[in-house]
């Protein structure tokens, strides 16, 4: 064989195996990374902050007992089977959290109470000698120590421990909210008792409830506002607020989530849960979560697709509001994203310049439908990391083979410059 072509065969080789086993450099202090992980069970999202402070939001967990979650409506299980859900986040967080097995979360975040956001009892669940059973983030906080539980709390529009009001909802309740609510409530019991968790609810309004713990002050241009929770909005000035429900008004879990924005130096990033803005009949409803937090949430960098890119969301007015640079839908469902929010997001009559979309999954039902459309995402499977570097000044987006225990790199995308 030439000399030529043995160079060439080793050039290509090298460069196939580089590619092939590429991973994401480790975070390093200063640096803010966003994790939105894909099991195919539901939204999770772990944050590194710029000084080593960990946040986890949400820990979806449908379980495998109902034939829906086994469907072609939903996403299957990645990378593989031989764990569950979350167990591959534990073992996602393991890799990339700094301090590796030894990983703790500092915070951990829940948008509200639904089982694609934080787990869901059935028969199948395993129960530990602490008294709860292991599903969602009951499952991952077994394994990993949490300090901070933060959730939307219990007692507003509506208070979840009264008996009668459990009763009510358990009657309509199909995957098990209840159940699972109060399973979240006997490990925060145990874990309060035995090693110090605290357990807090979402203040709107507030920019000291999630802080930096290790080294704040070499980050004073540092913050997490808390947007809204329970239909309460911060009006944008000091930490005042107001109600979009009133009390006894329960509006379902969606319009109830936790919304927050992260801000570093000029970079922002808004991630709402469930929150929607479009009315029964399709039109922009003004009285919408959407709506109310558009205005004090302003302009982004980022934005996670609010309630998955369902077809309530992204309403006409938000979308022209909040105008991110980069969209990152958190997925799991083939009706996600409805093609009606594909084309407002997408439209540049709504607001101008460039934008990229990515996806965790994309199902094959949603591409037979929308087709052509979806090839507007710049990737449509994968574990999307939002790295933010020094001073919050640009960032890039890295997807990671969800497919692959090793979590390489598949593609890598920016930098962007912060606005």
């Amino acid at each position: 064989m030439k000399p030529t072509k043995i160079l060439l065969i080793f050039f290509l080789t090298t460069c196939l195996f580089s590619i092939a086993q590429e991973q994401l450099p480790a975070w390093q202090e200063g640096m803010m990374d966003i994790h939105h992980i894909n099991t195919g069970r539901g939204d999770s999202a772990f944050a590194i902050l710029p000084d080593g402070t960990t946040l986890l939001i949400d820990a979806g967990d449908m379980s495998e007992t109902r034939p829906r979650t086994l469907s072609a409506r939903n996403a299957e299980l990645v990378p593989n089977r031989s764990k569950n859900a979350m167990e591959w986040i534990v073992d996602y967080i393991q890799q990339f959290h700094p301090l590796r097995e030894k990983a703790v979360l500092n915070y951990a975040l829940i948008t509200h109470y639904h089982d694609d956001h934080f787990g869901e009892m059935d028969s199948a669940r395993k129960e530990v000698k602490e008294g709860y059973f292991l599903t969602g983030l009951v499952e991952v906080g077994h394994h990993l120590p949490i300090h901070t539980v933060i959730d939307r709390g219990i007692d507003f529009p509506i208070n979840l421990k009264k008996p009668e009001i459990q009763a009510k909802l358990s009657k309509n309740d199909a995957f098990g909210m209840i159940a699972t609510l109060k399973n979240l409530w006997n490990f925060v019991d145990f874990h309060s008792q035995k090693n110090g968790m605290t357990h807090e609810t979402l203040k709107a309004g507030e920019q000291n409830q999630i802080v930096l713990r290790k080294n704040q002050t070499s980050f004073p241009d540092f913050r997490i506002r808390n947007i809204a929770v329970n239909g309460k909005v911060w009006t944008g000035e000091k930490n005042t607020t107001f109600s979009v429900f009133q009390e006894g008004n329960y509006p379902g879990e969606n319009p109830l989530s936790t919304c927050i924005k992260i801000s570093y130096g000029p970079f922002d990033y808004f991630t709402g849960g469930d929150v929607s803005g479009i009315g029964p009949f399709g039109a922009t409803d003004f009285n919408s979560m959407e709506s109310h937090i558009a205005p004090v949430v302003g302009p982004v960098d980022v934005a996670t697709l609010n309630h998955h890119g369902n077809r309530d969301s992204q309403s006409t007015e938000y979308v022209r509001t909040v105008r991110p640079r980069v969209w990152i839908q958190q997925n799991w469902s083939s009706d996600h994203p409805g093609e009606e929010v594909l084309r407002r997001i997408a439209s540049k009559e709504l607001y101008p310049g460039e934008r990229d979309i990515f996806s965790t999954v994309m199902l094959q039902p949603l591409k037979d439908v929308i087709g052509g459309r979806l090839d507007q995402y710049k990737s449509q499977n994968g574990h999307v990391v939002l790295r933010v570097y020094e001073k919050g000044n640009n960032y890039e987006i890295f997807i990671l083979n969800d497919r692959s225990e090793k979590r390489e790199i598949i593609a890598q995308h920016g930098p962007y410059e912060s606005r």
